[in-house]
């Protein structure tokens, strides 16, 4: 399935986008600071960048710069009231970017990210239908961390076992598990801004979230360190960088207690 990165506002309308096109892309959502954006363009690596304009007056128009000088291969297309759009249409770079008048129907959507794809919808649909067969056993696994280069190795050496979906922040990591739920999550003790204890609070702090299993990643190996972990009683911890054979026995062990997978 293709790749498109979803950038702007965490609104309604944000959701319902995200929420259809699930269906047919694998779709990451992005807040419109450019810092995280060029993070997570890093990360996810896009076929396609979406930018809802919707309430974003101040979105870091930086942003546009960063996609037109260091990504111009990937399609942008953006999203946005008449009034909304004219804000930001002299940012845009020939051909790259593309814009949507709200008020827009997904199919409508659908239809334009398939052509800056250079793809059918036929194709979308079987390709999406043939994925979703492939990963109907696959566990889901949340892996929340800061370090870029951490995502993609952590990424890399899970995917072949789990489905496995990142986040570069504690709140990030809110929004992911508020889209979809996983069955585990792998979180980075240390964070800045809203560090792994704080976000474990949040987790269970929220009913519908609560029960699900967090191991914890830390690069701090001292008594104090672990022993700070440990009195947060998560399903486990794993220090950095993580051998693979041992960290995916430790999650089996957490997510099937033992029983055949």
């Amino acid at each position: 399935m293709k790749k498109i990165l979803l950038i702007g506002k965490l609104n309604s309308v944000v959701k319902e986008t995200n929420q259809f096109l699930s269906q047919y892309f694998h779709v990451q959502l992005c807040s419109e600071n450019a810092n995280v954006a060029e993070g997570m363009l890093k990360i996810v690596d896009p076929d396609l960048v979406l930018i809802s304009l919707i309430g974003a007056y101040g979105i870091d128009t930086s942003i546009f710069y960063l996609l037109s000088d260091q990504y111009a291969q990937i399609p942008v297309l953006t999203i946005g009231t008449k009034e909304e759009s004219s804000n930001f249409f002299k940012y845009y770079e020939n051909s790259q970017f593309e814009n949507l008048i709200r008020p827009v129907e997904n199919t409508t959507i659908m239809e334009a990210v398939c052509r800056r794809l250079g793809v059918s919808g036929q194709e979308v649909e079987e390709e999406a239908a043939a994925e979703k067969s492939e990963r109907a056993g696959k566990k889901r696994i949340l892996v929340v961390d800061d370090n870029g280069t951490m995502l993609r190795t952590m990424k890399a050496m899970l995917s072949d076992r789990y489905e496995v979906a990142v986040a570069v922040s504690g709140a990030q990591a809110m929004t992911s598990i508020g889209k979809q739920r996983p069955d585990l999550i792998l979180l980075d003790y240390e964070m800045p801004v809203c560090d792994g204890r704080m976000t474990l609070e949040m987790i269970r702090a929220d009913e519908e979230m609560r029960d699900i299993p967090v191991m914890f990643l830390t690069a701090v190996n001292d008594r104090e360190n672990i022993e700070a972990v440990l009195r947060l009683k998560p399903a486990g911890y794993f220090l950095k960088p993580p051998v693979k054979d041992k960290l995916t026995a430790e999650i089996d062990r957490v997510l099937y207690g033992g029983k055949e997978k």
